[in-house]
């Protein structure tokens, strides 16, 4: 399903929006496929992946991995395949997901944790690169392919990077990447038992901003690597930070791109030969090219805040809770009203904010709020919590709005659910005739 746009590439009056896209034409999309709903611009995700390409020098082999958690929906997919994007995959899943869009497996890199063999033999099979952050993992490998199938390791340099704790995960405590304090023993592993470490990589948070706190990990890493004389590439993750609030602070991508093009020249003229440079941004790319709309259900007012009640909740947009996230919030209904304070809060039953004494344009039943950075880690960290289902997904692409997911109904709440006829003739008795059995 797909409708033309009434004003394609133009900003309504309110322009400090996160959002890359204009939001002019939200109520016809509510009207068209309801509400709440996730809307992406392929134009923005366009610009983030050849912004990123462009950052480093011509004569750097750069892949750009894109990162399936992000945002896994096909057609995003498609778009980054489209593009000349590698995929980064987590699970067997997003590999499927991601020979489904049409990436070679030869495209796909396999970066688990915490899985066992089975996982990683099944990813052999289909022919994707592997890469392994456990020693333990790392021998059992070794043990099932030897020499047949090279391999990726993840290293954990140590350094505690990101912008929030829950998504810092190369410090000392991570469970994530083999420790540099273990390279020795790494090293044993490879010699003793034929693997052919064709990749290194890292990955040390995300929203990080600190271009230097990245280069040291860098440089770890590229330090590491002349101890392994076959390497094809180097994967330094991602992490890059984008601005959720207006005039907020973002990596910067074009300062950063010539540094690392500076420095990875420098370490390939000492390794003796070009590798390959791979990068796996997922928010980066997709985080500016999506705004979730919702819908006011009512008003509250109580002896101490104002609340905004959408319809929506963080089954659908999860960030504020689990990491608490900011995201830009605006009321796109009444862009000239008086701006006053409310408390945006969902319909789940328990604690679900969105946002804490935020000023809106004043807020009317039925009016439309968008939130911005709505691409990553929302729509793919949903869930029916509650029992209610998940909204639709959107692609805007040129003057065309596209459904890419229907909205769910009753019918995916009752999926893969099995009813045996248990119980339905059991007839509940009054009080008086039940047998009360008491424990001996």
């Amino acid at each position: 399903m797909a409708f033309l746009l009434k004003s394609p590439g133009t900003f309504a009056a309110n322009t400090l929006t996160m959002t890359k896209f204009p939001l002019n034409d939200a109520a016809q999309w509510v009207e068209a496929f309801g509400a709440p709903l996730y809307v992406y611009d392929a134009k923005t995700i366009r610009g983030q992946y050849f912004r990123m390409k462009q950052a480093f020098e011509p004569s750097i082999e750069v892949d750009i991995h894109y990162a399936c958690k992000a945002l896994n929906n096909l057609n995003i997919l498609k778009l980054m395949r489209s593009l000349g994007a590698g995929l980064d995959a987590v699970s067997l899943g997003e590999i499927e997901l991601g020979l489904h869009a049409g990436f070679r497996p030869d495209q796909i890199l396999f970066t688990p944790n915490g899985v066992g063999i089975h996982e990683i033999k099944a990813a052999v099979e289909i022919g994707v690169l592997i890469n392994i952050d456990n020693l333990e993992t790392l021998e059992e490998f070794a043990n099932e392919f030897g020499s047949s199938v090279p391999v990726c390791v993840r290293i954990n340099p140590h350094i505690m990077a990101g912008g929030n704790s829950k998504i810092s995960v190369g410090h000392i405590d991570s469970k994530f990447g083999i420790s540099i304090h273990q390279i020795r023993h790494l090293h044993r592993i490879v010699q003793n038992m034929g693997l052919h470490v064709h990749g290194l990589h890292m990955h040390t948070g995300s929203d990080i901003l600190d271009i230097d706190a990245f280069m040291r990990g860098a440089d770890l890493l590229m330090d590491l690597a002349h101890d392994f004389k076959e390497l094809n590439y180097i994967d330094f993750g991602s992490g890059f930070k984008v601005g959720y609030k207006p005039g907020e602070s973002a990596t910067d991508i074009e300062s950063f791109g010539n540094k690392m093009s500076t420095r990875f020249k420098e370490f390939c003229l000492e390794y003796g030969r070009d590798l390959k440079l791979i990068f796996e941004p997922g928010k980066f790319l997709v985080s500016e090219a999506g705004v979730f709309i919702t819908k006011v259900n009512s008003t509250k007012t109580t002896p101490s805040t104002v609340f905004a009640q959408v319809n929506s909740g963080f089954n659908h947009f999860p960030r504020p809770m689990m990491y608490d996230a900011y995201h830009h919030i605006e009321n796109i209904s009444n862009p000239d009203g008086e701006q006053r304070l409310y408390t945006i809060v969902g319909y789940v039953c328990e604690t679900d904010t969105f946002g804490y004494d935020r000023k809106l344009n004043e807020v009317r039943n039925g009016d439309l709020l968008a939130f911005h950075n709505a691409g990553a880690y929302c729509s793919s960290m949903s869930s029916q919590y509650n029992s209610r289902v998940r909204p639709a997904e959107v692609l805007i692409e040129g003057d065309q709005a596209y459904l890419i997911r229907e909205r769910e109904t009753m019918d995916d709440l009752l999926r893969g659910t099995i009813e045996h006829g248990l119980y339905q003739d059991i007839v509940i008795q009054g009080k008086e005739e039940a047998e009360i059995a008491v424990p001996s």
